[in-house]
């Protein structure tokens, strides 16, 4: 686990811009897994003022993302396709059919899960996963408590996630309370995983995932045992992380 501390947030989308940038400058086909909220949301502005300075293409990349809300429409402006494509595909030049979030209105939802799975092994598994994490330890939404053996499955979101998210709806109670999240097992098949913190609120969790022992009840704590994570965060998120 390589822990990089940057100065605030804007250095740390700069950083992890700069990863994902060499690893598709290396290999024009990366496959990409995706998270949505505030956090990565600087990393997706760099990667559009690459593209538009013709430094990468994303003509043959597939991206995927960890997760959506069941029950929300496309193009409900809550909804992670939405933000996706308003934050980053329509900015680039990757084409529809390529970039991938599981279908939270198909009719047969466990269907659905198993689909998304077998589309990310066809893709020879995702290249580089970026996340983020939740104030209690979850990674996608994979709340506390997920069995790490988990694959592609529909959760019910914690209330403290809900809490969380309330600030993109008008109220708590249009606040879905179920998704479909990438599980943990598919997430740690990623070849490298890059975790971006900031901000003081996230320095508790953060601790916790670095300094912890490895359990269910931090789901972020198995990023211990990927061969090939870099966490990156700011000088608040680490404030309480020692030795680093």
């Amino acid at each position: 686990m390589q822990v990089i501390r940057v100065k605030d947030y804007d250095a740390m989308s700069d950083k992890a811009c700069d990863i994902i940038v060499n690893e598709m400058q290396s290999n024009v086909e990366t496959v990409l897994g995706l998270a949505t909220g505030s956090t990565p949301e600087g990393l997706y502005d760099r990667l559009i003022e690459k593209y538009n300075n013709h430094n990468i293409s994303f003509k043959q990349t597939k991206t995927f993302n960890l997760d959506e809300y069941v029950g929300l429409d496309k193009d409900d402006k809550n909804s992670y396709y939405y933000y996706m494509n308003h934050k980053l595909f329509k900015h680039i030049d990757i084409p529809e059919n390529q970039a991938l979030l599981p279908d939270s209105k198909a009719e047969n939802i466990a269907a659905e899960c198993e689909r998304y799975e077998q589309k990310i092994k066809e893709a020879g598994y995702i290249d580089i996963q970026i996340l983020g994490i939740g104030l209690n330890g979850h990674i996608g939404f994979n709340e506390p408590n997920t069995p790490f053996a988990s694959r592609t499955h529909v959760v019910k979101l914690d209330e403290s996630t809900r809490q969380a998210n309330a600030r993109f709806f008008n109220s708590i109670d249009e606040v879905p309370t179920e998704a479909i999240t990438m599980g943990i097992t598919t997430i740690m098949e990623s070849k490298k995983i890059i975790l971006l913190v900031s901000g003081e609120k996230k320095a508790d969790i953060l601790a916790k995932v670095i300094h912890g022992e490895v359990t269910e009840k931090v789901p972020a704590s198995v990023l211990q045992q990927h061969p090939h994570v870099t966490i990156i965060a700011d000088e608040a998120a680490l404030s309480k992380v020692k030795d680093i």
